[in-house]
């Protein structure tokens, strides 16, 4: 489901999978802190994004709190990442939504280099434009020798948000 109700199943269209059963819910059923996970119908909003294809088929897109909303379109932030990974020169990247004026969000993405390889932000944009539409292409990328990790190892991205909660468009630097 999206803003406008069930997606079609075209392999593109992103919506949160919602699930409905009785073995599956249990952990969260009658759950003071997960009344916002249920909708008015009875279905348990999973927090995945997804897409179906013709066949029902569906394939993990991103979670609701990674996803960037620009200027009324979805952006994947995994998808992005997984991109910008197959870079030569990347060994790290996480891709957060940051506030804009005029689009709502943008992406910005938080790179780690390979040790002793080089590229620029316009490298990784020319890059990402052949694999993506351009509202996808992030404005920003920002290098850091690290990208902030859980205890599980994943990455931290709540951090990466509130870095960078007050950034500035056009942003006035590159590192970070």
């Amino acid at each position: 489901m999206n803003e406008s109700g069930e997606v079609p199943w075209d392999d593109r269209t992103m919506g949160e999978l919602q699930v409905r059963g009785p073995w599956v819910t249990a952990r969260y059923h009658e759950n003071e802190e997960s009344k916002d996970r249920w909708t008015a119908d009875g279905w348990f909003r999973t927090g995945d994004v997804v897409t179906l294809d013709a066949t029902g088929s569906i394939k993990l897109a991103d979670r609701t709190k990674d996803l960037v909303k620009s200027g009324g379109e979805w952006i994947s932030s995994v998808h992005l990442e997984n991109a910008l990974m197959g870079h030569p020169a990347v060994k790290e990247a996480a891709v957060v939504a940051v506030p804009h004026t005029r689009w709502g969000e943008r992406p910005l993405a938080t790179v780690v280099l390979k040790l002793g390889k080089t590229a620029t932000a316009a490298d990784l944009q020319d890059w990402l434009r052949p694999k993506f539409p351009k509202f996808w292409i992030p404005d920003a990328i920002v290098f850091a020798d690290a990208i902030p990790r859980t205890s599980a190892g994943k990455f931290q991205k709540s951090e990466l948000r509130e870095r960078y909660a007050g950034w500035t468009w056009p942003p006035t630097t590159s590192s970070g």
